[in-house]
């Protein structure tokens, strides 16, 4: 296992389709089953190349396993925090440490940017990865943010971590 940066060399609908097969595994019973179903067949690749966002893949051999997007803020309120934008795995390889690893890896990433308070975003319903962040020293701020995804409603709460 690797975890190292996305490249141009990098095949973006693998990259996509740890997204597309991670959403229909952690969202199930969260999100709506249709709205699953629905997720087309690259969805995120187009999305990869975004100039002020820093992409990592875990590899497994040539298999892209895991990613995790991270970046400076977007939020104004949170100007001077970096950002922890997506961790995603494919569903055979959670429960393994490699969501850890990549978390991991875009802190110590982000904190060499420079950033010493690190900010990111979990859905209420989505106890699971609640209790990894909190696991990784991550605690809920207070900071919500409602969202409707499918038709269903949803909020967003925010987690910190501060580093050294």
């Amino acid at each position: 296992m690797e975890i190292r940066t996305l490249t141009e060399g990098d095949d973006l609908m693998k990259v996509s389709n740890v997204y597309e097969q991670s959403w229909k595994s952690a969202y199930k019973d969260i999100i709506p089953q249709s709205y699953l179903d629905s997720i087309p067949v690259g969805r995120w690749a187009t999305g990869l190349d975004k100039p002020d966002r820093h992409n990592i893949i875990l590899t497994d051999g040539d298999i892209i396993t895991g990613t995790s997007c991270f970046c400076a803020s977007r939020w104004e309120k949170f100007a001077g925090y970096g950002e922890i934008v997506s961790v995603y795995l494919l569903p055979e390889y959670k429960g393994k440490g490699y969501g850890r690893q990549l978390v991991g890896r875009a802190v110590s990433e982000l904190s060499r940017m420079g950033f010493e308070k690190i900010l990111l975003w979990v859905l209420e319903e989505n106890t699971n990865a609640r209790r990894f962040y909190e696991h990784l020293g991550f605690t809920e701020n207070g900071e919500v943010l409602d969202d409707n995804i499918g038709g269903k409603d949803l909020r967003e709460l925010m987690y910190i971590k501060t580093v050294s």
